[in-house]
């Protein structure tokens, strides 16, 4: 497994290379020269790798389209968990980033008022369920939809382009499951643990807390070493912004 973490992060020290830097996606629109599909990682101030290395350690990995025929873009996925421009905040209903980001602080800085977060998957049923109208519920929101767009905006992050079809089969989710599955393997998170100050010590997440990741599914789920070559393939073939 530690050879493994070390070829990972190896990989995306070449990535970094290739892509011209980190981004921090509060700096980023739409408007850049992003490939159509990909796989993207995130970092955070503050957490870094111990025993297996000593870099800024991922703590978000994610993908899209793995629906057949879908034709979500990765900057699609990206703004959705960026937040909207014009308010500064966002729906934490269309991104389980935001949502896990907003739990943690909530439950960290002891907001009041927020019952509805994280409720039904679309915001008029939760608000009908908790006697509010859709913009009432919204304005209570935002404040922690702010805060959420304004820690995800601060996070560096890197992304690989893998523009095969949609689908569950595709590269991009052996790339998303199996670098979940590694950074979460029995005995990594003592590799590379989460600092004490980590926000995600405050999930009400398992998985999040135990795999020291803003990821909830394939944490834990094993992982084939095999996908480093497919990672390292469209490595190769990613553009510079």
């Amino acid at each position: 497994m530690f050879d493994e973490l070390r070829v990972f992060y190896e990989l995306l020290d070449e990535l970094e290379r290739r892509v011209g830097g980190k981004r921090l996606l509060r700096d980023c629109s739409g408007r850049m020269n992003w490939p159509e599909r990909g796989v993207y990682f995130f970092f955070e101030n503050g957490e870094r790798q111990s025993a297996s290395g000593d870099r800024p350690r991922v703590v978000r990995i994610g993908t899209h389209a793995l629906k057949t025929a879908s034709k979500t873009t990765i900057w699609k996925r990206l703004s959705q968990h960026k937040g909207t421009g014009r308010t500064g905040g966002g729906n934490h209903r269309g991104s389980i980033f935001r949502l896990l980001v907003g739990e943690a602080l909530m439950r960290r800085d002891e907001w009041d008022g927020l019952e509805t977060w994280g409720v039904k998957g679309d915001a008029g049923a939760a608000a009908e369920q908790h006697g509010l109208s859709r913009s009432d519920m919204r304005s209570r929101e935002l404040p922690m939809e702010i805060a959420v767009s304004d820690f995800i905006g601060a996070m560096p992050f890197l992304w690989v382009a893998v523009n095969d079809e949609a689908g569950p089969t595709s590269d991009r989710g052996v790339i998303e499951r199996n670098a979940i599955g590694l950074l979460s393997a029995p005995g990594s998170n003592n590799a590379d643990p989460s600092s004490e100050a980590w926000l995600g010590r405050h999930s009400s997440r398992e998985r999040v807390v135990r795999s020291g990741m803003w990821n909830n599914n394939h944490v834990g789920d094993g992982y084939d070493p095999g996908f480093l070559q497919t990672l390292e393939r469209h490595i190769a073939s990613t553009p510079r912004l």
